[in-house]
């Protein structure tokens, strides 16, 4: 095998550790987003609940107004009978305060439907407040462990980067250039092996020419179809291409 496809094989190791050191680096984004979702879903409804709970409780407290308002209605009504001398304005105001008796009979029940809702919907905010602390919790503990993978996965990166860096400085320059213009749309596979008289990369069928200069390998060979470099071992299969 000639010696610089063995150094571009090492330098295809090399990128496929970065590629996949890299992959896995923004994996963790997309892992980091999930579990804060997770957490704004539980926040979201907790405040949810806690609205509704604060909705109840004002409402209650404009029930004890209305009863206020009512019961000065009834004080002032009672005041004006006290001074008035005539039947019919006194029968007039008696009906008014009877009004606002029934009126406060209203609201003290609507007050009592109030406090039976808030004292069930209680419930569904404690349940609430437990779920946001338990995923807050889980929350944390994701978040850790993937800052935790991150420094590790960017020590691993550093490592492989600077392994790349020796290999390629140490490859003839214009076999590196070659390879590295393919890498972008290829990856790995700009070097790839000949697969039943096929390119790996590509898979189109080569020319049997191309097989057997890659199998003395004496000299660089591309893929005519995808360019990509190719290369032969004694594991692969050459029976169909020599057929």
């Amino acid at each position: 095998m000639l010696p610089a496809i063995e150094q571009l094989l090492i330098l295809r190791d090399r990128d496929r550790a970065l590629i996949q050191a890299k992959a896995q680096l923004e994996g963790l984004a997309a892992e980091r987003l999930a579990a804060n979702t997770r957490t704004a879903a539980a926040q979201s409804a907790h405040k949810d609940a806690r609205q509704r709970a604060q909705e109840l409780e004002s409402q209650r407290r404009q029930c004890d107004l209305d009863i206020a308002s009512q019961q000065d209605l009834m004080g002032k009504y009672a005041h004006q009978q006290l001074q008035t001398r005539k039947n019919d304005e006194y029968q007039a105001l008696a009906k008014e305060i009877e009004h606002c008796k029934a009126a406060v009979r209203a609201i003290e029940d609507r007050e009592l439907e109030l406090m039976e809702a808030a004292e069930s919907h209680g419930q569904v905010l404690k349940q609430a407040q437990k779920a946001l602390e338990e995923d807050s919790s889980d929350c944390r503990v994701a978040l850790l462990a993937i800052d935790e993978r991150e420094g590790n996965l960017r020590a691993d990166l550093q490592r492989a980067e600077a392994l790349r860096l020796e290999t390629a400085s140490a490859m003839d320059p214009v076999v590196l250039s070659r390879y590295e213009r393919l890498l972008p749309k290829k990856g790995p596979r700009a070097l790839s092996g000949i697969d039943y008289g096929s390119c790996g990369a590509c898979h189109m069928k080569l020319p049997p020419q191309v097989v057997v200069d890659c199998k003395h390998g004496a000299n660089l060979n591309f893929c005519p179809h995808c360019g990509a470099i190719l290369y032969y071992t004694a594991a692969m299969d050459l029976v169909r291409a020599e057929d």
